[in-house]
């Protein structure tokens, strides 16, 4: 199901070390709904024309010396600060440690707009915030599945229930590698290219043993066995063993699933009596990684194949 996503301005507060100027103004409800950010040039020149007003509003070293030259005119500057924070923005970052004289931070609590000072220079602030709000707005699906981290490679368990997801991951995570999530896999799609898969908070570093129980992955096995967020590179599909069935035993061609709009490569693995599964998962994850480097096995062997069939027809 797919979720929207949003960020309060406390958290960026936080997360951002940023110093808030009026503290009694509650930033916890306070939210972010949009990634892009907007430096108010325009609008401090009393331009209000597509305003974009739900977006994080920055003040660098141009605006600051404009606001320098606009403070003598009181009646102009009074016009402009009440036609800004009525508009709706949810907060206005200084940087550079600038500061905001009394007028703006009078106005900017009558309307309840938190004011926000950043150490960093306008371009840093500016590059890292959009980064951090990316990740955090980021379109977002809940799926049924296990994800687990695999000589570097995200690989996405799925399967039906109780098909052997989470023994497989815990064979896995015996063998060195990490989990990230059991069960429900949260997955940002963040770029164009990239998935991040996470753990809801509740279950996260938690496993379900059919027979056993809840076991605690990171008490059991320690911090090295988990991690919290993983790229999903990709995806293996556990399905019951059908003697019917056609299963590609080359992978000369690659099957790919869909989230959020971008592919990941994905594999069915049949599952019958005496295979191992984490073997095979950690198999797919060296092959996948050998693939991203330029080296397809499947390709080789067509090659000799071919070419001794070229040299016999000879």
């Amino acid at each position: 199901m797919n979720k929207e996503h949003k960020v309060s301005v406390y958290d960026m507060t936080k997360q951002l070390n940023l110093k808030e100027v009026i503290p009694e103004i509650n930033t916890r409800e306070i939210f972010i709904t949009q990634a892009e950010i907007n430096r108010p040039a325009l609008q401090l020149a009393g331009f209000f024309e597509h305003f974009s007003n739900k977006r994080i509003q920055i003040i660098g070293n141009v605006e600051y010396l404009y606001l320098q030259e606009i403070r003598k005119d009181d009646a102009a500057e009074g016009i402009i600060f009440e036609r800004l924070f009525s508009a709706g923005i949810p907060c206005l970052v200084f940087c550079n440690s600038l500061e905001p004289n009394n007028r703006m931070t009078y106005i900017a609590k009558k309307y309840n707009v938190p004011i926000l000072i950043s150490r960093e220079t306008t371009s840093e602030f500016m590059a890292e915030v959009i980064r951090w709000l990316g990740v955090e707005l980021a379109p977002s699906i809940s799926i049924h599945g296990v994800l687990v981290d695999v000589f570097g490679e995200g690989i996405l368990i799925t399967g039906e229930s109780g098909i052997g997801k989470s023994e497989a991951a815990l064979e896995l995570i015996k063998r060195g590698h990490r989990l990230v999530s059991d069960d429900v896999v949260e997955i940002k799609r963040v770029s164009k290219e990239t998935l991040v898969g996470s753990s809801p908070e509740v279950t996260r570093f938690f496993i379900e043993l059919r027979g056993i129980g809840i076991i605690d992955v990171r008490k059991l096995f320690g911090v090295e066995s988990v991690r919290m967020t993983q790229n999903i590179d990709l995806v293996i599909q556990l399905e019951d063993w059908n003697k019917e069935t056609d299963y590609d035993r080359l992978g000369l061609e690659e099957k790919y699933v869909e989230y959020l709009g971008n592919k990941v490569v994905a594999h069915s693995l049949p599952i019958r009596p005496g295979r191992n599964l984490a073997i095979i998962v950690e198999t797919a994850a060296i092959n996948h990684r050998q693939k991203k480097m330029g080296y397809n096995a499947a390709e080789e062997l067509y090659k000799r194949v071919t070419g001794q069939i070229r040299e016999g027809e000879k």
